[in-house]
Order: structure tokens, then C-alpha cells, then sequence
């Protein structure tokens, strides 16, 4: 006689604690000088299966409207058509499908697709894992460091201009980097 047992895993969520986190980025500026920017609204739809994140499914949201660079001027313009074209294309999405460990020091390899004005690439975010940690309140915390690096063209952000000494005014390289805090739902 088989038995046969079917096996339900129960899945965790996990939200963003939105006032522990920043999602920000920098691009070199006139090839020298780095200029850094972040994005103040965004949330996530998080859930594990494990105690562990190596079973995360990610589905991230970041409105590009939001984008604070410390400079309201170039905010405007990075809004504009010329960037992220915030009146046609009203989010930025990453959706997470792959999570490895890459060492012993907690720090993992996280493949997805992001998308920005309707283009969507894989790309690989190098995630550390901080660990995990009970709040004063009894909320259950994980916390991560996320770095990563993408060409904006890729992404339909062409705009630029050339530079009289030689190069160009804005890097086609942005180096992503975010700081987050998950909570897990009760």
C-alpha cells in the first residue's frame, strides 16, 4: 500500500518597514564626481517558505516620481521624458525568481527582472544578509544590503551630453545600492 501525503508549505510575508529602508543609487557626474539620488516611495509583495530567504519570492514596486537627488531642478528633468518619463510610465518593477548563496559570510546572489519604462532586463543584485532581530515591539526583523549595477541605456534612459574637455555628463553606469528592513506579518 502507498501512502501517499500531500505536503502544503506555508508561506511567510514579509513587509518593508518603508521608514528603515532606502532604495538610492549613485551615477558619476562630468566623469569625476559621483552624484546620489533615492526613491522615497516604494513597497514590496515578499514571501518565504523557508526560515531562511533561499525560497524569497519578490515582487517590488518603486514609483520614479518619487526620486530625490538633493537637487529639485534635476529632479525634474530626471522625470522628464529624457529619463523616466513619469507621465507614461508610472512604476519601476523588480520581480526576484533566484536566490544562491555565493559565501560564508551571508551574502547571496539574487537574480530578477527589473523594468523601467516598460523594458524589462535580468539582472543580478548582490544581496548581504544582516541576520535577523526582535524589536522592542515583538516584530520579528531581517534586514539586507543590496548592491548591484546597471547600464541605463539598457532601460531606454538615453539621454546625455558630451563633455568639451572629452567624455559625457552622466555615466551609463548606476550603481544600485538599498539598505532594507523586512517585517515579518503577523
Amino acid at each position: 500500500m502507498e501512502i501517499v501525503t500531500n505536503e502544503v508549505s506555508t508561506k511567510t510575508k514579509w513587509s518593508i518597514d518603508t521608514s528603515h529602508s532606502e532604495i538610492g543609487f549613485k551615477v558619476k557626474h562630468l566623469m569625476i564626481a559621483n552624484v546620489r539620488g533615492r526613491f522615497t516611495e516604494f513597497d514590496a509583495s515578499i514571501y518565504t517558505t523557508t526560515e531562511n530567504f533561499s525560497s524569497v519570492e519578490i515582487d517590488c514596486w518603486i514609483n520614479p516620481a518619487s526620486i530625490d537627488t538633493n537637487d529639485k531642478k534635476r529632479d525634474e528633468h530626471v522625470k522628464s521624458a529624457d529619463f523616466f518619463d513619469v507621465e507614461n510610465f508610472k512604476e519601476i518593477n523588480f520581480t526576484g525568481d533566484t536566490y544562491n548563496r555565493i559565501d560564508d559570510d551571508e551574502s547571496y546572489e539574487l537574480w530578477g527582472e527589473l523594468t523601467i519604462k516598460g523594458v524589462a532586463k535580468k539582472i543580478k543584485l548582490i544581496v548581504e544578509f544582516g541576520g535577523m532581530i526582535q524589536d522592542p515591539w515583538g516584530n520579528l526583523k531581517a534586514i539586507f544590503t543590496i548592491t548591484g549595477k546597471i547600464n541605463r541605456k539598457d532601460f531606454g534612459l538615453n539621454w546625455n551630453s558630451d563633455l568639451k574637455a572629452g567624455g559625457i555628463l552622466v555615466s551609463n553606469e548606476v550603481w544600485i545600492n538599498c539598505e532594507v528592513q523586512l517585517m515579518k506579518v503577523k
